[in-house]
Parts: C-alpha cells; structure tokens; sequence
C-alpha cells in the first residue's frame, strides 16, 4: 500500500480533483452546479441545463462525487446534486499558482505586461 507523506497529501488531492474535471462534460456539469449554489439541482433540470442526460450524467457525477467536488442528496423521488468544494475550486488554483516564478528570473506580474 502506497503511503503518502504530509507533502504529497495535496498533491495527490489536486491531481484527484483535476482528473475529475479533465472531461469538459463534467467541467461544465460542475460550472452549473456551481452557479445554481449550495441548493443545487434536481438531475433532470441538471441535465436540461448542461445537454447531459442519463446514464453519461449519473457517471459524470459519480466522477465529481468521488473526488469531493459534488454532492448527492434523495429529496422525495429526486436527487439533488449540488457543488459542495467551493474552498476545494479555489485551493486549486492557489495550489497552481503558489510557486508561480518561483524559478524564473521574472515574476509573475513582470510577464503580464511583455
């Protein structure tokens, strides 16, 4: 069994949220989920909205879910899905973005303006 050390936990993390969201099905199923907030929506109207339907939904979500980006909940007769990793999207762009130039002879603000 593979150990992880304190300084591969947030990157095996990333990498695990990133695969999730390396299909632009399941980016854009997350988008929506995102914009509808923590309400979130019945996967019928989760599917109108994306064009996603059936059985490409259920295993986009399952995707999302298992990377802790989404969430699913029985209310009545519906699932209700919503984006629960808000901090989650957000540390990984800081995750990206932390070491920016850490290596190069020019910052990060320096290349914006080239």
């Amino acid at each position: 069994m593979k150990m992880e050390s304190p300084d591969t936990a947030p990157l095996t993390r990333a990498a695990t949220a990133f695969a999730a969201l390396g299909s632009e099905q399941r980016l854009g199923v997350l988008r929506t989920l995102v914009r509808a907030g923590p309400d979130g929506l019945a996967m019928g109207e989760l599917g109108a909205r994306t064009g996603v339907t059936g059985s490409t939904l259920t295993h986009h979500l399952k995707v999302l879910t298992t990377a802790g980006l989404v969430k699913q909940e029985r209310q009545g007769r519906s699932i209700i899905c919503a984006a629960v990793a808000y901090a989650e999207v957000e540390a990984l762009s800081t995750f990206l973005l932390t070491e920016c130039c850490a290596d190069a002879q020019k910052t990060c603000e320096d290349r914006d303006h080239d």
